[in-house]
């Protein structure tokens, strides 16, 4: 199981560097459109993965920040929010990699943002959620830059790319 959690760490620092090289060849107007996703817009909606992110680790961790808010704008520029993700990725990697089974068959408490109460969850569970998160809403921002960018400025999020690419997941071409 920690071979395929450091994978999603990995798939998810993969596809934030594919996602966020498309949202920079975005007019700033465009950036932060609001094209009536859920959290608005690309801008928005980068923010919101961020904020998601930080949320989780200090619920996994103990450690960093933990915005109070699921729609924070915590930087209000492309390139301060990229080094902020990259800096989260390299966490989320690190933390990924020092896991083992016995910390996957933990038991995480923790409180909710929205309508706050106190959960208790297994830790495996909690990881795909966060995982799956991310996923969620990078496709969301896909959309949106497709919309602005079309088709072919957009590129592939799947796994099965990053796959190939790395050799990670057991997929390689012959």
């Amino acid at each position: 199981m920690t071979k395929r959690t450091k994978m999603f760490a990995d798939y998810n620092a993969w596809a934030n560097r594919r996602l966020y090289g498309a949202a920079s060849q975005l007019p700033d107007g465009d950036y932060r459109c609001d094209r009536g996703a859920f959290f608005k817009s690309v801008h928005g909606t980068l923010n919101h993965i961020l904020v998601g992110d930080k949320i989780w680790m200090r619920r996994f961790t103990g450690q960093g920040d933990a915005p109070s808010q699921l729609d924070l704008i915590l930087h209000d520029n492309l390139p301060d929010l990229w080094a902020a993700r990259q800096m989260e990725d390299e966490r989320i990697q690190a933390y990924a990699a020092a896991l083992d089974e016995t910390a996957l068959s933990g038991r995480l408490r923790f409180t909710t943002i929205v309508n706050p109460q106190t959960l208790e969850q297994d830790l495996e569970p909690a990881l795909d959620h966060f995982f799956n998160h991310q996923t969620h809403h990078r496709g969301q921002v896909h959309c949106l830059l497709t919309h602005f960018l079309g088709n072919a400025a957009v590129p592939s999020l799947d796994m099965i790319i990053f796959q190939r690419e790395t050799g990670q997941g057991g997929t390689a071409a012959r």
